[in-house]
């Protein structure tokens, strides 16, 4: 039983996901560090820079990231820092706060979004058809549903996720 479950084609898929993830990334963060930046700040930002207003609750920015609450603070901490971001005090709960994009932010969401879509493009979604790389976006949405259903919180419902 074992020798089937080594050649089972589930084992294959999920190797060759972590293999195709592993390989764009390790290329995208190549790009990413050239500009000053590692790959979990850029995902904040751009969690950021495309959320309605360039901001999210600190809750929903860690469960878009999958990042822990300390994990979420530590990265806003260095953006902060960085003038990249700022938080803000939600108004209706003094418990919550929001991380907000600043004008330096978006700056650097422009200088760094040309090269890092050309990559994409180069390594990742040129490589398929139009069609494959709309059942690949539903697939990929379907499995990010079942198990991280809390990564589209604070999105607006008529937004899609990324």
């Amino acid at each position: 039983m074992t020798d089937e479950l080594l050649e089972d084609p589930r084992i294959t898929a999920m190797g060759l996901f972590v293999e195709a993830f592993t390989g764009v990334n390790a290329r995208l963060n190549v790009q990413l560090a050239e500009h000053g930046l590692g790959n979990v700040d850029f995902e904040v930002l751009v969690r950021l820079a495309r959320s309605p207003g360039g901001e999210l609750r600190m809750t929903d920015l860690a469960a878009q990231t999958g990042l822990s609450t300390s994990g979420v603070t530590r990265v806003v901490d260095r953006l902060e820092r960085d003038g990249l971001a700022a938080r803000r005090a939600c108004p209706t709960d003094r418990r919550g706060s929001f991380t907000v994009i600043s004008a330096a932010g978006l700056a650097k969401m422009r200088e760094v979004l040309p090269g890092h879509v050309a990559l994409i493009e180069q390594w990742f979604t040129g490589r398929l058809s139009p069609e494959e790389l709309e059942s690949l976006l539903g697939s990929l949405r379907t499995v990010r549903d079942a198990v991280r259903p809390e990564a589209t919180s604070g999105v607006p419902s008529m937004r899609t996720a990324a």
